[in-house]
C-alpha cells in the first residue's frame, strides 16, 4: 500500500512538474512572438524584395497566432501588406530590385491583382529592376508577372493563360430532394442571387450582365500584358485559344509570353548580375514577412483614418456565413466610425469597400453612420474587388468615389428569400400540422406551410419599400434623379470602368488615390495614414479562442476550393437576416 501511494504521488508529482516546464516554455515562445513582431527589420545594402506569389490573396491577412505557436505556415496574404511592402522597397534606397516567384497562387478578385500590378508598375518608376521566375504560372499570377522586366520559366513549366470562365450552379433541385424550396421576393431583373436556390440555370438578364463584366475584365487584363510583353491584343486572344498552358516550352518564348528557359538555381545569377555581385556571394533577401516589418518612410502631418469594411454585410457576430470568415458586422462598424467622426485628431476617412453585400438593415445602418460621419469630416471611398449591392449602399454616401477599373460594383436591388421545410417536415418525416388562430395573419411565417398568395403580397410590398429606400439612397448620394438611377439600378452589376460612365463612382483609382483626395478635401498639405480596425494583439486572441470551429471551417476552406463559399452560405443561411442586398452567385472566376 505503501509503495503503491509512494507511486501515485510521484506520477502527480511529474504531471505538476511538466505542466509548470511546458507552461514556463508556452509563456516564453509567446513572449519572443510578442517581441519578434514587434521588432523592426533592418535593410541591408544591396538587398532584393523577395515576393513570393503563393497561397491565398485576400483584402487583410489574418494573423493567427495559434496557427504560428503549433507551427503551421499561413497561407493567408493581406493585400495591404503586400501594396505597403512594394512601395517601401520603392522608396529604400538599399533595396535594388524584386523578385516575383511565382508558385500555387490565386486570388481574391481581378481587382486585388491589378492593383498588385499597378504597385508594381509604379515601382519600376524609380528605376529599380523587377524579374521574375515560375515553375508554372496560375493565370493571375502570369498577370501580375507580366510587369517584369525579365519573365523567366522552368523549362519543364507552364503558363496558364486560358481567358475568364464562371461556372455558376444551382441547387434547387438538391434542395427538392429533402422537400425544401424557397420562395423568392425580389426587385431588379438583373437582381440574380437567389437562382442557386430557385432556379435551373441562369436567367437571360443575369448572362448578359455576367457576360458584360467578366469580357470588361477579360479586356483590362489583354490590355496591361499586351503593354508589357508588346505582344498584340489579338495574339493574346489566340494564345489563350489555343490553350498555351499545354504549349511546348520553347514556343512560349517565340510567343514572348517569357524571356528564358531556366532552372530555379539559374535565376540565382541571373539577380546577382544585376546585383553586380560575384557568383560566390550571397544575396540578400528580404521575405514579405521581412518587410511588413521594416520600418516605412516617416510621415507627418495630421491624420487621415483608412477604414477597412471587408466581406459579407451582417447584422452582427451572429450572421456571419461561418465565425472564420471576417464580415462588416452593422453594430461594429456604426461604432468605429462614431469614434473616428468624433477624434478630432482623424481628420478625413477613406473606407475601403471590398463587400458583394449582405443584409439590407445592416447596410442602411452603416449609410447612417457614413452619413453622421460625413457630416464632420470628409469620406472617401476606396473600392476593391468587391462594392455591390450592400457594398455600394454602405458607400454612396461619401464625397468622393475611387474604384479600381476591374471592381465588381452596382447591384442596385433587393430581395427575400424564405425557406419552406413544409415538404421535408410533412412528406419526408411524416409531420402533421393543425392551426388555431385568433387573426388573419397570426400564424405568418410558421413552418406548417408556405406563404399563401396574400402573405407573399404584403413581402412584395415591404421588399419593394426597400429597394425604393436603397434607390434614393443613391440618388441622393449620387445627385442625380431617382429616374436617372433606375434606369441604371433593377439590381444590374458594373464593372468599374463602367460605372465611371454612369455617374456610379467618380474617379478610377487605387487606394492611394483615395488617400490624396481626403487630403484635398480636408485641405492638408502634409498627412499621415492610419488603419483601422487594428489588428487583434496575440494576446486578445488568446482570450479568444473560444471557437472551436475556425480549424474545421480553415480545412474546409482548403478541401472544399471553389466550392467552399456557396457551402458555407447554405450552411449559415438560417443565421442571416431574410431581407439581402447581395450579388448574384458566388461567381467563380478563373
Amino acid at each position: 500500500m505503501k509503495d503503491f501511494i509512494k507511486y501515485v504521488f510521484a506520477t502527480v508529482t511529474g504531471i505538476v512538474v511538466f505542466t509548470l516546464i511546458m507552461g514556463i516554455l508556452f509563456v516564453i515562445s509567446l513572449v519572443g512572438l510578442a517581441a519578434s513582431s514587434a521588432s523592426t527589420v533592418p535593410v541591408e545594402k544591396n538587398s532584393v524584395f523577395t515576393l513570393s506569389l503563393s497561397g491565398q490573396v485576400s483584402e487583410r491577412s489574418g494573423n493567427d497566432i495559434m496557427s504560428e505557436l503549433v507551427g503551421q505556415v499561413s497561407e493567408d496574404l493581406g493585400l495591404d501588406d503586400i501594396i505597403a511592402s512594394i512601395k517601401k522597397a520603392k522608396d529604400n534606397e538599399d533595396i535594388k530590385g524584386i523578385y516575383l516567384e511565382s508558385g500555387m497562387f490565386s486570388i481574391d478578385t481581378p481587382a486585388s491583382a491589378h492593383a498588385i500590378r499597378e504597385a508594381l508598375l509604379d515601382f519600376k518608376k524609380s528605376g529599380k529592376w523587377i524579374i521574375a521566375y515560375g515553375d508554372s504560372y496560375t493565370q493571375s499570377a502570369y498577370y501580375i508577372c507580366s510587369v517584369a522586366d525579365k519573365v523567366y520559366l522552368n523549362p519543364q513549366g507552364m503558363i496558364d493563360w486560358h481567358g475568364l470562365a464562371a461556372n455558376p450552379y444551382f441547387i434547387k433541385d438538391l434542395l427538392a430532394k429533402f422537400g425544401v424550396k424557397y420562395q423568392l421576393c425580389k426587385v431588379g431583373k438583373y437582381k440574380s442571387a437567389p437562382e442557386m436556390m430557385t432556379a435551373d440555370g441562369m436567367s437571360e438578364p443575369n448572362r448578359e450582365q455576367v457576360t458584360a463584366y467578366m469580357t470588361g475584365i477579360w479586356n483590362v487584363m489583354l490590355k496591361d500584358v499586351s503593354a508589357s510583353r508588346k505582344i498584340s491584343v489579338d495574339s493574346l486572344n489566340a494564345y489563350a485559344d489555343r490553350f498555351v498552358a499545354l504549349a511546348n516550352q520553347p514556343d512560349l518564348v517565340k510567343m514572348k509570353m517569357v524571356d528564358k528557359l531556366i532552372y530555379t538555381d539559374e535565376v540565382k545569377g541571373e539577380i546577382k548580375k544585376l546585383l553586380k555581385i560575384d557568383a560566390d556571394d550571397d544575396i540578400k533577401q528580404l521575405s514579405l514577412s521581412d518587410m511588413i516589418n521594416v520600418k516605412g518612410a516617416k510621415e507627418k502631418g495630421e491624420e487621415i483614418a483608412v477604414y477597412y469594411a471587408y466581406g459579407d454585410i451582417v447584422d452582427s457576430e451572429t450572421g456571419s456565413l461561418t465565425q472564420q470568415e471576417h464580415c462588416i458586422v452593422a453594430n461594429t462598424v456604426c461604432k468605429d466610425l462614431e469614434k473616428l467622426a468624433n477624434d478630432e485628431d482623424v481628420k478625413a476617412v477613406v473606407l475601403r469597400v471590398n463587400s458583394p453585400g449582405g443584409s439590407a438593415y445592416a447596410s442602411e445602418q452603416i449609410w447612417h453612420a457614413v452619413m453622421n460621419l460625413k457630416a464632420k469630416k470628409p469620406v472617401v471611398v476606396s473600392m476593391g474587388g468587391y462594392a455591390a449591392s450592400g457594398g455600394y449602399y454602405i458607400s454612396c454616401a461619401a464625397n468622393y468615389i475611387y474604384s479600381e477599373p476591374t471592381t465588381i460594383t452596382g447591384s442596385i436591388g433587393i430581395f427575400g428569400m424564405f425557406p419552406d421545410f413544409s415538404g421535408l417536415l410533412t412528406d419526408k418525416l411524416g409531420v402533421k400540422f393543425d392551426e388555431v388562430k385568433t387573426n388573419k395573419h397570426a400564424a405568418f411565417g410558421t413552418i406548417a406551410r408556405p406563404f399563401n398568395e396574400e402573405e407573399m403580397a404584403l413581402l412584395d410590398q415591404y421588399i419593394g419599400r426597400g429597394y425604393e429606400l436603397f434607390r434614393k439612397r443613391v440618388a441622393d448620394g449620387r445627385k442625380l434623379s431617382v429616374e436617372a438611377v433606375e434606369e441604371i439600378a433593377q439590381g444590374r452589376v458594373w464593372l468599374g470602368n463602367d460605372a465611371l460612365g454612369i455617374k456610379l463612382v467618380d474617379a478610377i483609382g487605387s487606394l492611394d488615390d483615395a488617400v490624396k483626395k481626403a487630403a484635398q478635401l480636408a485641405k492638408l498639405s502634409e498627412y499621415k495614414t492610419n488603419n483601422y480596425p487594428e489588428p487583434t494583439d496575440w494576446f486578445e486572441q488568446l482570450l479568444n479562442q473560444t471557437n472551436k470551429s475556425s480549424y474545421l471551417d480553415e480545412q474546409l476552406r482548403v478541401t472544399l476550393g471553389e466550392y467552399y463559399e456557396p457551402f458555407r452560405y447554405i450552411k449559415a443561411i438560417n443565421k442571416q437576416s431574410a431581407i439581402q442586398a447581395r450579388l448574384p452567385y458566388f461567381l467563380s472566376i478563373k
